[in-house]
């Protein structure tokens, strides 16, 4: 099977896949994309080659984009095995993959005390943060303010704000994700 073909396939797959998970019929999309059942019915089964000028309101109707929907098949391995980074007081260990789809970055940290989180320390850069605390107790530094977050407990903020995120008492683990501009700031803080 050629490259074209394999593409072709797994951009049916995906419509076919959409429209069953929205719980559609095939006369519920055309509807939506205004496209006759029949043609849906001969691309998703590989009767009918797809054109550019279909595959649009088709993605459009399934609420997504077409980037998304023709992106190439990831072959790669699935199990991200991550190398832990040091700097003073935090480890980091990246869970996605460097320029990960969707911009957003996913990242397992591990902080102590002896991370600095003065003002001299906070940074601020477009986007949005989100963590959760694991275990221990965070303390997320947002402009003037402290806020304490414990095991359980989750933030999310602008990073246009002023911010660092330290440990309470011992140690802390945290889950974080970051949006694009979070993730090209954070790679380069450290």
């Amino acid at each position: 099977m050629t490259q074209d073909a394999e593409l072709e396939t797994i951009i049916r797959q995906r419509i076919r896949g959409l429209r069953l998970a929205r719980g559609w019929s095939l006369d519920a999309l055309a509807s939506r994309c205004h496209l006759s059942p029949s043609t849906l019915s001969r691309i998703e089964t590989g009767h009918r080659r797809i054109a550019l000028d279909q595959l649009v309101p088709i993605a459009r109707a399934l609420g997504t984009s077409l980037d998304q929907l023709v992106e190439p098949a990831d072959d790669e391995d699935v199990v991200i095995r991550p190398e832990p980074r040091h700097a003073r007081g935090v480890t980091v260990w990246p869970l996605s993959r460097e320029g990960a789809p969707r911009g957003v970055a996913v990242a397992r940290m591990r902080i102590t005390p002896e991370r600095p989180t003065g003002p001299e320390h906070r940074g601020v850069h477009p986007g949005r943060e989100w963590f959760t605390v694991l275990s221990g107790t965070a303390v997320l530094q947002l402009g003037e303010r402290s806020v304490l977050v414990r095991a359980g407990q989750a933030a999310e903020f602008s990073t246009m704000l002023p911010h660092a995120v330290g440990a309470v008492d011992g140690p802390v683990e945290i889950l974080t994700v970051l949006d694009s501009d979070g993730e090209r700031s954070h790679q380069h803080a450290d």
